[in-house]
């Protein structure tokens, strides 16, 4: 178990993470880089996605920054604990560059984001590890319906007929489920 840290390690700690955001917030893409240890990682976790190591944080960053070329980050709340520093925001900026194959929309997005911030050795940033509603931001896109509204009802028709014709004759047909499918295959055989 890991020693707890002083009040002057958390504070160096909140520093570090103030740092990092405020060059975040000036795209000063190198003086961010400058906030992470050697062995720098990224964790983008609604995308599964884990940028391991300087270059692959890099170009998580030079994604980023084209994707929202006027990205800025309002830090709500933050939080320290023995092991990290946990900074509550909202992400602002305008879609306007190519993101995860999107072409630009040009529409503006804001939402909620939750960071959480780890060190190395040497008080440097080891990673940093972020949460937020990834259909928030694909709606804000405007390439995300509610399945709930009509035009996401119609929306899901369109992009998935053959799961929604399935779905419907197993409804009114009482068809089995895949898994209960499985579970039958799975049951031992009699032997003969």
């Amino acid at each position: 178990m890991a020693e707890e840290p002083d009040s002057t390690a958390r504070g160096a700690r909140l520093g570090i993470v103030r740092d990092h955001i405020r060059f975040e917030n000036a795209h000063d893409l190198a003086a961010v880089l400058g906030t992470f240890g050697s062995a720098a990682r990224y964790d983008d976790e609604p995308w599964d996605e884990h940028h391991v190591g300087p270059d692959a944080v890099r170009s998580f960053y030079e994604d980023l920054l084209r994707a929202l070329p006027d990205l800025q980050i309002e830090v709500r709340k933050e939080h320290t604990s023995r092991e990290a520093v946990i900074v509550e925001c909202v992400i602002r900026g305008m879609h306007g560059g190519t993101w995860r194959d999107l072409p630009a929309t040009g529409r503006r997005l804001e939402f909620p984001l939750c960071g959480v911030y780890t060190f190395d050795e040497g008080g440097k940033l080891a990673g940093e590890r972020i949460y937020y509603d990834r259909a928030t931001v694909l709606r804000q896109c405007g390439v995300f319906r509610e399945p709930t509204s009509l035009s996401g009802r119609l929306l899901l028709f369109l992009n998935h007929p053959v799961n929604i014709v399935a779905a419907l004759l197993r409804q009114c047909f009482g068809a089995a489920s895949p898994q209960s499918s499985l579970r039958r295959e799975s049951r031992p055989q009699p032997e003969r």
